[in-house]
């Protein structure tokens, strides 16, 4: 159980976004890339929970911070939480990201996949490691309502694919013309290494990109999850071990987090 402290909208209500804080124990183990299970109503229907990447870790202070976006009755009953009430979820759970001890991170966000990495560069940011952000996004009104979650990643680039704000295109567009620019020895030397969180077609061009540029990369898959703990088997998803060989990977228990390499690209 946690203690909701804030649940308040951002931005212009058509954007739909959210942001949850609660105080909860969780706080002291949370770790960038994992998620927590919510159960938002005490009734039946919706009877599954809904999983939500941890966004922000207040270790110190016993606070998590996580952001949403309306789709459904689900996240509209999650919405209608005020502060003061209890919050039933599971958590943290899942396998997070890697990071890394020298070098720079880049971050590759798509949309609201932003909001799983923005705990892997406030940790970074903590030990020394700088982090660089390319995040593509669907227009201006959707960067007036999320840009400023990502204010304490200080190098940042935006695209979107009206031109309307930032570059004009995909952050797959971004990452392509950041790899280019020499930096440091160039891009593909300064970096260490990155991940990524987006729209399944975003993730694997990303993938192919990072891997014809031998740049470690680690993803973080969106998908359903019912039971969070890998007992359902309902987010299976295929992928390769160490040997190359094919397997499935239950999403909520063996990630979300994962090398790109073993994500099987479909």
């Amino acid at each position: 159980m946690g203690l909701i402290i804030e649940n308040s909208r951002l931005g212009a209500p058509e954007q739909k976004l959210y942001r949850l804080v609660f105080e909860s124990e969780a706080a002291r183990t949370a770790q960038p890339g994992q998620f927590v299970h919510i159960r938002v109503t005490a009734a039946a229907a919706p009877l599954l929970r809904r999983p939500l990447s941890v966004a922000a870790i207040d270790a110190a202070g016993g606070r998590l911070a996580v952001y949403y976006r309306l789709k459904g009755q689900g996240t509209d009953l999650l919405s209608q939480k005020r502060p003061g009430e209890k919050l039933d979820f599971l958590g943290p759970l899942g396998r997070g990201f890697t990071v890394p001890a020298a070098g720079e991170l880049l971050l590759i966000a798509g949309g609201v996949g932003v909001f799983p990495l923005l705990s892997l560069g406030e940790e970074a940011g903590r030990r020394g490691i700088p982090s660089v952000l390319l995040w593509g996004g669907e227009n201006r009104a959707f960067f007036a309502a999320a840009a400023a979650v990502a204010e304490h990643i200080p190098v940042r680039r935006l695209a979107t694919a009206d031109g309307s704000f930032g570059d004009r295109g995909l952050v797959t567009d971004l990452l392509t013309s950041f790899l280019a620019q020499p930096r440091g020895g160039g891009a593909a030397t300064a970096v260490r290494r990155a991940a990524a969180c987006g729209p399944y077609p975003m993730l694997k061009a990303v993938a192919a990109t990072a891997r014809a540029r031998r740049l470690p990369l680690e993803v973080s898959l969106e998908t359903t999850m019912a039971c969070g703990i890998g007992a359902c088997l309902g987010c299976a998803s295929p992928g390769r071990d160490a040997s190359g060989a094919a397997v499935m990977r239950r999403v909520c228990l063996d990630g979300p987090v994962f090398p790109a390499e073993e994500v099987e690209w479909l």
